[in-house]
């Protein structure tokens, strides 16, 4: 994957938007990620939470997972804040020549009750169907609850879904195999569409993003991930890679959901019973990466219109950015949406979204990618020391601190 990634950008480059030529390619393997998501989450959640056996230890790793999911979120918002100050993104930027309120197409974001209201489907397959993975989700909960509480006589639904995600996992083996080819369609036309005409005037601000991101990934996720889930960085980076140059390409972490399950469970140990409900839990609420975009866009719009954001206006972003991204889909764009509630949040212009728009696709590939490794750290740290890791290479050993 690496020299596919690798490929794409030298063609990329040198053929400009010709190499669009190789986009199916890309847009085959979006088609069987997407194709292979939706049953795999619903198999492999209800068999991890029937598998808990017990409704109290389910509560526990429940409340264990959105409380890591909120602590990384808000260390990451002030972590975006942070860069953005000190690389000042926005300033030298024309406004007059890049920024146009024409461009600008504000999409109005549901309230907090709503949001939650919505997570409970009125129809799973209606659902299942079009692909709402939060709310897939929330029935596959209940459905591993109800088949615990019934206990004996719902052992033959529990069979069901556990061969079911075995079948699941077969197929998502042989979708992974072809993940070289997607990443070499997905990255190539990006390449050779925007080239480095479209990076130049903003260059500070895609490194203002890719900095942040870099600094959550080494700095908070190694932290946590070797004290808490007694695993050396290192085998925790190169297991979750896979997943992370997917990520990368994409821009979707539910996309990524399969790949990711397999990485965490084959690679880093993970029992299927904490992945099957850790892993599609964050690719729905742990926006990590959109935490640090809204961090890095609103010091940047601030310094565009230049205007001083007050301590209690920073404050109100980091409360904002950080339950605004929890909540925030799984999907190519969202955070971007998701912006414009923070922006509100503190008096900016909306019509800074257009600038951050023009390359917001890159942006997107930083953020996804930090979302997903985010989402491993999770089952990590939550899995602790009740992890099997299958004995392939020295290096693939348990580091206790």
């Amino acid at each position: 994957m690496i020299v596919a990634f690798i490929l794409a950008v030298v063609l990329g480059g040198v053929f400009g938007p010709q190499i669009e030529v190789v986009q199916p390619l890309g847009d085959l393997f979006l088609r069987l990620i997407q194709f292979i998501m939706i049953p795999l989450v619903l198999a492999t959640l209800v068999v991890g939470v029937a598998s808990t056996g017990n409704i109290r230890e389910l509560g526990e790793l429940g409340g264990k997972t959105i409380a890591y999911f909120l602590l990384t979120t808000f260390a990451a918002v002030i972590i975006g804040l942070s860069t953005a100050y000190m690389i000042s993104p926005g300033t030298g930027v024309d406004l007059d020549a890049d920024v146009s309120a024409a461009e600008v197409e504000v999409t109005e974001t549901e309230g907090v009750v709503e949001t939650l209201l919505s997570i409970i489907p009125t129809n799973p397959i209606a659902s299942m169907t079009e692909g709402e993975i939060l709310q897939v989700v929330f029935f596959a909960v209940f459905l591993g609850i109800g088949i615990t509480l019934v206990g004996e006589k719902a052992e033959p639904v529990k069979n069901f879904f556990d061969g079911f995600a075995e079948v699941m996992y077969k197929i998502t083996g042989i979708v992974v195999r072809l993940a070289p080819l997607g990443v070499f369609g997905l990255i190539a036309p990006i390449v050779g569409s925007h080239g480095l005409s479209i990076l130049m005037p903003l260059i500070n601000l895609i490194l203002a993003m890719a900095i942040a991101c870099i600094i959550q990934i080494l700095l908070i996720y190694s932290i946590l991930v070797y004290r808490f889930g007694q695993l050396n960085p290192i085998t925790f980076f190169k297991g979750i890679s896979e997943a992370a140059i997917i990520a990368f390409s994409t821009t979707s972490s539910s996309g990524t959901l399969p790949v990711t399950m397999k990485n965490v469970e084959e690679k880093l140990g993970v029992s299927k019973k904490v992945s099957g409900f850790v892993l599609p839990v964050g690719a729905t609420v742990n926006m990590d990466g959109a935490a640090i975009y809204h961090g890095v866009a609103v010091i940047f719009i601030a310094q565009l219109y230049d205007v001083e954001l007050s301590f209690f206006q920073l404050t109100t972003v980091v409360i904002t950015a950080t339950l605004a991204s929890i909540g925030s889909a799984g999907i190519p764009g969202a955070a971007l949406v998701i912006l414009t509630m923070v922006l509100t949040s503190v008096g900016l212009p909306l019509e800074g979204i257009a600038l951050i728009a023009g390359v917001d696709r890159i942006l997107d590939m930083f953020r996804t990618s930090t979302n997903v490794i985010g989402d491993a750290s999770a089952s990590v740290v939550i899995a602790g020391k009740d992890r099997t890791l299958p004995e392939k290479s020295p290096t693939q050993t348990l580091q206790n601190p």
